[in-house]
């Protein structure tokens, strides 16, 4: 005998960050694994220590961190569990991120800025991840900047299958906040077999987080809008969209979005909004203020969504049949 024979198993091992334990926790329930125990906290000075408390040798590893506020702290500490998985010889490093921090600087709109969704991609990249999988980012195109394979999950169906349970489907049309969200809006039409509107809009280029609503385009009066978007930050755009909705006549306003920033004023925006309901997924952790307070937010959950493509992913099967009858 020339050589030593192993019995081939795959062994999948998953991990979490400090971010958001309890998606993790939910995705681990579901995928029927536990979170493998690691050690993790911040020196005086900031700085991140972690040490995983078994053997990561020759397994499938899969890192779950969303990137919530302190969105630097967490992207750090995702960004040393990776380089402490290649350093344990893990076989793959699955890294999985349902809020992909950084994504709206996709471009350079003037110059002297950078690209920072592609800094993001680099640094996983180097620290050691050999794919990533995540949920709805800010622009299709963001898939390119990683060197390796990435797996692109769609919060839709979750979504628009709650929302068409609740509303008269005869009565819904289908919102685009702006002209960037318009294919996503389409998607959501076809889905619900509602016609679409689109809310014009302008920001400030000097201003972050200003937005002045032109106009309307599309039948809203009457009518039970729902306003799509990928994710809410402040607040600001959504709820200018509802109140030029309503100022045309709609009947009522829910908004829907896969990332619940809600950062800053946002709290105060939503609460105060004439929308009737505001429906997210956890992909990040909802504000204390919010969860407690506000009655018209729901909140989906997105584990059974990203523990489908682990386990897809884990098998080699394939993630786009998940999504397929969109």
């Amino acid at each position: 005998m020339t050589g030593i024979k192993t019995t081939g198993q795959k062994k999948m091992m998953f991990f979490s960050g400090r971010a958001h334990p309890e998606l993790a926790e939910e995705v681990a329930h579901l995928l029927g694994v536990g979170v493998v125990p690691t050690k993790a906290f911040d020196f005086a000075n900031g700085e991140i220590y972690v040490r995983y408390e078994e053997s990561a040798r020759g397994a499938d590893c899969f890192l779950i961190q969303s990137h919530t506020a302190p969105i630097n702290k967490w992207i750090m500490e995702q960004l040393i569990m990776i380089d402490a998985l290649k350093r344990a010889s893990a076989r793959s490093i699955t890294v999985i991120v349902p809020f992909y921090g950084y994504a709206r600087q996709d471009k350079k709109h003037r110059g002297r800025e950078p690209i920072s969704a592609r800094l993001i991609a680099d640094l996983m990249k180097t620290a050691g991840a050999t794919r990533v999988l995540t949920v709805d980012l800010h622009t299709d195109q963001i898939q390119g900047f990683f060197d390796g394979p990435v797996d692109h999950l769609f919060a839709l169906p979750l979504l628009a299958d709650y929302v068409g349970a609740k509303v008269d489907r005869e009565k819904l049309t289908v919102v685009s906040p702006d002209a960037g969200r318009v294919r996503v809006a389409d998607r959501w039409c076809d889905r619900l077999g509602a016609p679409l509107a689109i809310v014009h809009k302008r920001r400030d280029k000097d201003v972050a987080n200003r937005v002045t609503v032109h106009e309307v385009v599309g039948e809203v009066k009457g009518r039970v809008c729902v306003l799509v978007d990928d994710m809410i930050d402040t607040g600001g755009t959504i709820c200018a969209a509802a109140d030029a909705l309503f100022a045309h006549g709609a009947e009522d306003v829910i908004v829907t979005a896969t990332h619940g920033v809600l950062s800053g004023p946002a709290a105060d925006r939503l609460k105060n909004s004439r929308v009737s309901e505001f429906v997210f997924t956890d992909t990040l952790p909802t504000p204390g203020e919010l969860s407690a307070d506000l009655d018209k937010l729901t909140v989906l959950s997105i584990a059974p969504t990203i523990a489908s493509a682990v386990r897809e992913v884990f098998e080699d099967g394939s993630v786009t049949s998940l999504f397929d009858e969109q």
